[in-house]
């Protein structure tokens, strides 16, 4: 694992991949700090990360589009496998430069509460929590990131789709106002995602059997479950655009608490699309 994070990191620094991702960061943190603190004169550091959240929809598709698509294009995927590691140690060695290289800016970020402690009254624990709450949330979209780079050769397109779903996830909490609440609009939505699930299966394991299965039971529980009691539904899809809100869960920080439950979920997307990944590759590797 650790030779594959070495790597990763010559990669990065070797090219403009690292120097881009930590200049758009530091770029878009230096705006938000003159226009939230400077301009208006406060010391809330915290509104400076609300504000830079919207990057995320472009710097972590630059940063993960080629970390298995080019692999796998390249056929070196294949040098990966010959190694005396597992697929899990190759995922994490890949995902630990992510993070590495995305914790580099951040800790320049870090300073910054400093800087304006110097002439203003900054609550630390407020900033400081934000700050790590805004490193967890980064890491969870370069996990989801980092999924996506996995199910494609073409690195255009694994960019495309990531900023296409975070783009989806940071406004999804606007569209959730204008999705359908009623239950029977609910449940079409819900066979929709069922059916995306089932690609996805398909795609992972390419056994089709398994992916039909799935979604023919997926599908039969939410007919049986409306036909019981079709109020369960109602208002269903917009509550769970909501709640898978990466960034909506980060603003309760920014307001000055600091939700452990939050935290978790984070966490939780970490582990889920890096197994995700390591199922991709596992799937590659014996196919």
């Amino acid at each position: 694992m650790i030779a594959v994070l070495r790597h990763e990191l010559s990669i990065y620094f070797r090219s403009f991949t690292a120097y881009v991702f930590g200049a758009f960061l530091l770029v878009f943190v230096g705006i938000g700090a003159m226009i939230y603190n400077l301009q208006q004169a406060v010391a809330n550091f915290e509104y400076v990360l609300s504000f830079v959240c919207m990057v995320f929809v472009v710097i972590v598709p630059l940063l993960t589009m080629r970390v298995i698509a080019e692999e796998k294009k390249q056929k070196t995927d294949q040098l990966l496998y010959s190694l005396p590691i597992t697929t899990l140690q190759v995922v994490m060695g890949k995902f630990l430069a992510l993070l590495t290289v995305y914790l580099i800016p951040l800790c320049v970020i870090a300073v910054y509460p400093l800087v304006f402690a110097q002439f203003g009254d900054v609550y630390l624990p407020t900033s400081y929590g934000s700050i790590a709450a805004f490193f967890v949330m980064g890491a969870a979209l370069l996990a989801l990131g980092m999924f996506l780079s996995s199910l494609t050769e073409n690195q255009g397109f694994a960019a495309g789709i990531g900023v296409a779903v975070i783009l989806l996830n940071y406004y999804s909490v606007t569209l959730a106002e204008y999705v359908s609440s009623t239950a029977l609009g609910s449940v079409i939505v819900l066979w929709v995602f069922i059916i995306l699930l089932g690609v996805l299966v398909k795609h992972i394991t390419r056994n089709e059997n398994l992916a039909y299965g799935v979604s023919l039971a997926l599908m039969a529980v939410t007919c049986v479950t409306y036909y019981l009691d079709s109020s369960k539904f109602e208002g269903l899809i917009p509550e769970i655009m909501t709640k898978l809100s990466l960034f909506e869960r980060f603003y309760t920080f920014v307001n000055g608490v600091f939700d452990l439950t939050a935290i978790f979920y984070y966490l939780t997307v970490i582990g889920f699309f890096l197994f995700l990944t390591v199922q991709s590759l596992e799937k590659r590797r014996y196919n």
